[in-house]
């Protein structure tokens, strides 16, 4: 075995279920909801609520990024299939998104769907390789960072657990983890390491949580506008 083989087996791989798969999603769903609670109606009151937050982000990441490492998903154009479910979704969730307020000149940041479409795009270029493509990433990580919510280590941390996923190396965990501290910049806290023991464990957890075909895409413009219903309801008491 090559010294390269040896350092890899040190890894532990990323193997999940689609039971765990749903269960990690949902788990993220719910931590999102909470934060959003706490922001738009709590006014971020609850700082606990706003450290459990955190780990929204990095469960999405890897959720989307062990999807898109399967083997044959550029074959089977599965890139193509997520990236337009990703763009009809985070075009309607703008309208409740924006309308909640809290953005600079009304509407920057795009929100985190945004985020993981950039990514999903990043890692399709890679995919297909090619130095252009590869240039054309580069470029749309620079491009396509500095306009989402998380920026630029959003991005990367959903880019290096896709790397790390199709194939457990010491750099992609590297960049995996530097890229969920560089979130500090943004969240003033490290509680989205936190994620880290949670997605290590969870090849071993084995869930069964039933897939349920496009809840994700419906539940997040759907929880954005409830949310919106409530603030109005609130400023109308």
């Amino acid at each position: 075995m090559t010294a390269g083989g040896r350092t890899a087996s040190l890894l532990p791989p990323i193997r999940l279920s689609n039971g765990t798969v749903e269960g990690l999603k949902w788990l993220g769903l719910g931590l999102m909801t909470i934060d959003h609670i706490n922001k738009y109606l709590l006014h971020e009151r609850v700082a606990a609520l706003f450290a459990v937050g955190r780990l929204a982000l990095p469960l999405f990441g890897v959720v989307l990024a062990f999807n898109l490492a399967r083997p044959g998903t550029l074959e089977r154009g599965v890139y193509v299939r997520v990236l337009g479910r990703l763009t009809l979704v985070a075009a309607l969730s703008e309208i409740p998104f924006i309308a909640l307020g809290g953005l600079a000149w009304g509407w920057y940041p795009f929100d985190i769907l945004v985020t993981l479409i950039v990514s999903a795009a990043i890692m399709w270029l890679i995919d297909l390789g090619g130095a252009w493509r590869v240039t054309l990433a580069v470029l749309l990580f620079l491009v396509g960072g500095a306009m989402v919510e998380f920026w630029w280590p959003g991005v990367a941390l959903c880019v290096a657990a896709w790397a790390y996923c199709r194939r457990p190396a010491w750099w992609a965990l590297a960049l995996w983890v530097a890229a969920t501290a560089a979130l500090y910049m943004i969240n003033r806290n490290l509680w989205a390491l936190a994620a880290f023991p949670l997605i290590f464990y969870a090849p071993h957890a084995r869930w069964e949580i039933p897939r349920i075909r496009y809840a994700f895409y419906a539940y997040y413009p759907v929880h954005l506008a409830v949310i919106w219903g409530l603030s109005l309801w609130l400023i109308a008491r």
